[in-house]
Parts: C-alpha cells; structure tokens; sequence
C-alpha cells in the first residue's frame, strides 16, 4: 500500500456523505459534517463538479447532488461482477478463520445450487462441490435465501397443505413448519441447519444482497456436529455474517 493523499481521501470522504438518505447537500452541510475548512471544502466541492462526480441542483445552485460520472463508474463495475469468483474469493477468507468448509449458493426454485465452496483443513469435514442442487428448505443456505423473498413470491412456490421432501429425519417437512420458521430467519437475519440435510453436519448462514438490496446469494459455514456446540454456533453466526457482509459490499450493497 501506497501512502493515503489527503486530498483524494476527503474528496471521498464528500461522497460518502451521499450514501445517507440525503439526495442533495450545501457546502455548509458538508463543511459542518465533515469538520473541514469552508475554502477547502468549497475547492473539494468545484474539482468534483469539474470531473462530473456532483453536479449542482437546479434552480439550487448552492446544493449538490451525485453526478452521473458516478452512474458511469457504477454500471462498469456492475458489468464487471462474477458471483462465483467474488463468492469463492470471500469464502477463502472466512474458512481461513474458522478451518470449515464455507459455501455460497444460489436459489433456483425450490432448490439451492452451490456456487462457490472451500473445503475444511480438518480430517473431519463435510463431503460436497460446486454445482450440486439441494432441496432448499433442507439447508441453511436454502432457507436463508427463501426468507429473502416476498411473502406472496414463497406462497408460490410452497403451496399451504403440502408435504416437503426429506432428507434426514430432522428436515422440515410441512409447509406451516417451514413458514414458521422463515419468519424467524427473517427476524433475527441468520438460517440454522442442524442434521437437516445430512445427519452429521450442523451449519449457520447469513445473506447476501446486490446495489439494489435483493438478496441475490447466501453464504454458510458447515461443520461436523462432532464440532458443534452453542459456543461454535455463536462464533461461526459471527463469521458467516461479516463474510456475507463482506460479498455483499464486493457486489455494491450499501
């Protein structure tokens, strides 16, 4: 790393106000929010309006709001993104941490499809890879991402009444049981698999969200229940979250 330049470092720190609810803001604002000299502000100010990064309101020409050299930028670093190797890239990250095998998947229908996966250090990890299709409401990354759909969009695809697939005698099994449960997910922010898609394993996953706050992805950590302890849960609830956090910043969410 090079050394920071002050300059370009406040001149950011001016379009870091904008990602607060504010669509415009004066030079006093900035100035009294930032704690900067008002001449060096208003030079911070003209030099972004000049590059097309602000622009003055009209009619307000003392207010400023984002320019569209900033729409420009965003939309080539949009075109830009990979899910899978953003995903695996921050997944490599977070089972560096915790020594477990850490996965990111998708939803297609009622089915979770993992997209990215690093694999446990341990002698004792869970066996999967990338491409393999999962009922979702077996898995922790599965019901994650169902707790990230509308309401009516779940409705759909779990009609009430009807009777779920299996895959161990721990998984959800009911429609009702499952929405339940979903609700809960989207309460506290965190899906918990516990033998559900395979019965030695227990995982912990959390979302992750695009620019536009849809949850496009989930990341999970799994762990043998040989490891598993409320103690593990609460650490590794700790990780998935700041990894999701992490992708989710990768693909623009604020």
């Amino acid at each position: 790393m090079g050394r920071v330049v002050p300059a370009v470092a406040r001149a950011a720190d001016i379009l870091d106000l904008f990602l607060t609810d504010a669509e415009t803001l004066s030079m006093p604002e900035m100035t009294a929010a930032l704690g900067l000299p008002r001449a060096t502000v208003h030079d911070l100010v003209s030099t972004l309006v000049d590059r097309a990064f602000l622009a003055p309101v009209a009619a307000q020409p003392h207010r400023y709001r984002l320019g569209h050299r900033l729409c420009q930028l965003g939309n080539a670093y949009a075109e830009r993104l990979d899910l899978p190797r953003e995903g695996a890239t921050i997944a490599a990250e977070v089972a560096a941490r915790c020594a477990e095998t850490v996965h990111v998947g998708v939803l297609e229908g009622t089915d979770v499809v993992y997209v990215a996966k690093v694999d446990s250090t341990q002698s004792v990890r869970l066996v999967s890879a990338v491409g393999r299709r999962l009922p979702a409401h077996c898995t922790a990354v599965g019901k994650m991402l169902l707790a990230g759909l509308p309401t009516d969009e779940f409705a759909t695809l779990y009609p009430a009444d009807t009777t779920l697939p299996a895959m161990t005698p721990a998984s959800i099994m009911s429609t009702a049981a499952l929405a339940d449960e979903i609700d809960e997910i989207r309460a506290c922010g965190l899906a918990f698999d516990h033998c559900e898609s395979n019965p030695d394993v227990a995982c912990v996953a959390a979302g992750v969200h695009d620019l536009t706050r849809r949850m496009v992805a989930a990341m999970s950590i799994s762990v043998p229940t040989v490891r598993w302890s409320d103690d593990i849960a609460a650490a590794l609830a700790t990780m998935v979250t700041e990894g999701a956090r992490r992708l989710s910043d990768q693909l623009g969410a604020t």
